[in-house]
């Protein structure tokens, strides 16, 4: 059966995440009604990965097959852009070989997140904002750190479906943006729930002069989610791009 990928953005501020869930609307469930009543028929979607309530995407990707009548990718994008709710568009539709899969075949995630010093109304619901200057070399130092470890247990959600921590990170690396702004982008073969915003929130307890290079180990090394920092919030996290073999394309 012929196989597509859809790149999308949304800004996640009203949903409960990507994935479906019984306790509000998702991403995923929009995105999934849009496609099923555009081509009349339902189709169901599979994303890249979930991300949690709030949490926004500028390339999040997801795949559905499609065994009906051929439809043209420029249109298909136009008229879904048209009926998505503003929150949600997609930029391209592109078909793929019968077995790629949007969360399988990924080869890397990007995620960045959002800081400000300064109180922005411009920038309310998309950063995150400190009352202190971070101490960005001292963050950068320990992203080296992180780049040496597997395990990531210490910064995973607690009772997750996941049968291993172990992944594989990078990049990581804090970038000061103008004045008042600060970026922290990371790569990594994969990210269990919630590990990002907790590895954040850890990082920000080294820009605050809290945590230093033997902390941040003996963090990792316990293995105990309770050892490290506070999850930062959602609201200024962005999953930015995923990255695919180029053999998968048609």
């Amino acid at each position: 059966m012929p196989r597509f990928f859809a790149t999308l953005a949304y800004n996640g501020r009203n949903y409960v995440g990507w994935q479906i869930q019984p306790n509000g609307l998702s991403v995923q469930q929009v995105v999934q009604d849009a496609l099923s009543v555009i081509l009349r028929e339902g189709v169901v979607i599979t994303g890249a990965g979930r991300t949690d309530a709030g949490v926004h995407a500028r390339g999040m990707v997801a795949h559905f097959d499609w065994e009906g009548d051929a439809f043209s990718s420029v249109d298909l994008v136009h008229k879904l852009n048209n009926f998505l709710p503003k929150e949600i568009s997609v930029s391209g539709i592109q078909p793929v070989i019968s077995d790629a899969h949007a969360r399988f075949s990924a080869l890397s995630r990007t995620y960045s997140y959002h800081i400000t010093t300064q109180k922005d109304p411009f920038l309310y619901g998309l950063t995150c904002r400190l009352h202190f200057e971070p101490d960005l070399q001292l963050m950068n130092a320990l992203c080296d750190v992180l780049k040496e470890y597997r395990d990531f247990t210490s910064f995973s959600k607690l009772h997750t479906d996941v049968k291993t921590n172990l992944c594989r990170i990078e990049s990581a690396r804090w970038e000061q943006k103008g004045d008042h702004m600060y970026t922290f982008t990371i790569t990594a073969d994969r990210f269990l729930r919630n590990m990002v915003r907790a590895i954040v929130g850890t990082l920000l307890e080294a820009g605050r002069g809290r945590l230093d290079e033997r902390g941040l180990r003996r963090i990792i090394e316990a293995k105990n989610r309770s050892v490290a920092g506070d999850s930062a919030p959602g609201h200024a996290l962005f999953l930015e791009k995923v990255a695919y073999p180029d053999d998968i394309w048609l």
